[in-house]
């Protein structure tokens, strides 16, 4: 049974009313906010008080991401990343989440891609040292290239480490199709995110409404990580709905030609 997820960028009748009609979990982004994560205890008891509205039955974390760079060259700056991510981990262990997702933080044109695989994987391998339970998953955004990201799931020794592709992302970031994305990061892939676009701009548009081959990008990503998870990162309950069910769909045709 494939595992999906809404993203939390819903209004809570329409995050409701999905949640029911679809039967998924929810992937909870107000703790990817700094500002929040300024009041921690406050944010953790809505937290608590909005997945009890919701009923939601699984859950995963988008951890914080603005102005946040794990891999930079200045500890004072790693530092401020490790804190904020610190209590991004804290929230997932009190609330239950099975996943939590950290942006790579790479921009390309301010910082190079040599050596970066390697900073970033000493972060994470000293942020993973006593944690398990949780998966810790980096996923691109403006990567314009893949390779950052393999050589960092490669250089991190953690069974709760991989990686989130973010399809949306690598389709119009990118110059390099999305499904070749797909195949190279292969079995480091724990979890997608699932939007479309024309591949131009980050529209963040229903799975058939922009330019992404859904098909073949699904089945690239099921060839290498069968057991993979998905959030569905749309900004309408139309959106949101369709997507789910063309996902559903995908999954399942795939499997029966399996």
């Amino acid at each position: 049974m494939e595992a999906i997820y809404i993203s939390e960028l819903l209004t809570q009748e329409e995050l409701k009313n999905v949640l029911e009609k679809t039967q998924t979990g929810l992937e909870m982004i107000r703790f990817s906010v700094g500002e929040n994560l300024d009041h921690f205890d406050s944010q953790i008891r809505e937290a608590r008080e909005e997945l009890a509205r919701l009923g939601s039955r699984e859950l995963t974390l988008h951890g914080p991401f603005l102005d946040l760079n794990p891999a930079s060259y200045d500890t004072l700056i790693q530092a401020a990343a490790r804190q904020r991510f610190e209590q991004a981990y804290r929230a997932a262990r009190i609330l239950g989440a099975g996943k939590l997702i950290f942006h790579s933080g790479r921009i390309p044109a301010t910082v190079y891609l040599e050596g970066w695989a390697h900073r970033a994987a000493e972060f994470f391998e000293d942020f993973l040292q006593g944690k398990s339970g949780i998966q810790i998953l980096v996923e691109n955004v403006f990567d314009p290239e893949y390779e950052g990201l393999l050589e960092l799931a490669r250089r991190v020794r953690h069974p709760d480490f991989g990686l989130c592709l973010d399809i949306g992302h690598a389709h119009c970031f990118s110059g390099t199709p999305v499904t070749e994305w797909a195949a190279a990061l292969g079995p480091y892939i724990r979890h997608v995110h699932v939007h479309d676009n024309d591949g131009r701009a980050d529209e963040h548009l229903a799975l058939g409404k922009g330019t992404l081959p859904v098909e073949e990008t699904v089945r690239e990503i099921l060839r290498y990580s069968p057991e993979t998870s998905w959030t569905v990162e749309c900004s309408t309950q139309e959106s949101v709905e369709s997507s789910v069910r063309m996902l559903k769909n995908c999954i399942s045709s795939l499997s029966v030609l399996e």
